[in-house]
C-alpha cells in the first residue's frame, strides 16, 4: 500500500506540474483525474502510474469541455442581450462561431437554429 501511495503522489505531482502550466482549471481536472486514475489503476493490477497518467488526460479533456460549454453559454446570453448591430454582438457571434467549429454542442446547436453558416 505504501508503494501505491508513493507512486500515486509522485504521478499526481508530476502531472499537476504539467497541468498548472496550462491553466488552473485544467490543472484541477488533471489532479482529480490523476487521483481517480491512480486508484483505478492500482485496483486493476498495480498500474497506479499509468492510471494516473490516463486519468490526468481524461480530467484535462473534461475541464476543457466544461470551460468551452460555459464560454458558449456566456457568449450566447450576451449576444441575445446586446443591441442589434453592435460591436459586442459581432464579437459574440464570432466567438460562438469559433466554438461551433470546435464542435461545442451548445454552440453548434445555436448556430444551426439561427441559420448562421460557419466559415
Amino acid at each position: 500500500m505504501k508503494k501505491f501511495v508513493r507512486s500515486a503522489v509522485l504521478a499526481a505531482g508530476c502531472l499537476a506540474a504539467l497541468g498548472f502550466s496550462a491553466s488552473p482549471a485544467y490543472a484541477l481536472g488533471c489532479i482529480s483525474g490523476a487521483t481517480a486514475g491512480a486508484f483505478a489503476g492500482h485496483v486493476a493490477g498495480g498500474h497506479a502510474v499509468m492510471g494516473a497518467a490516463a486519468g490526468c488526460l481524461v480530467g484535462h479533456e473534461l475541464a476543457v469541455k466544461r470551460d468551452r460549454e460555459a464560454e458558449a453559454n456566456k457568449l450566447i446570453a450576451h449576444y441575445e442581450t446586446a443591441p442589434e448591430g453592435s460591436a459586442e454582438r459581432t464579437r459574440d457571434l464570432a466567438g460562438i462561431d469559433k466554438l461551433a467549429r470546435k464542435n461545442v454542442p451548445i454552440a453548434v446547436q445555436w448556430v444551426q437554429e439561427h441559420g448562421i453558416h460557419s466559415h
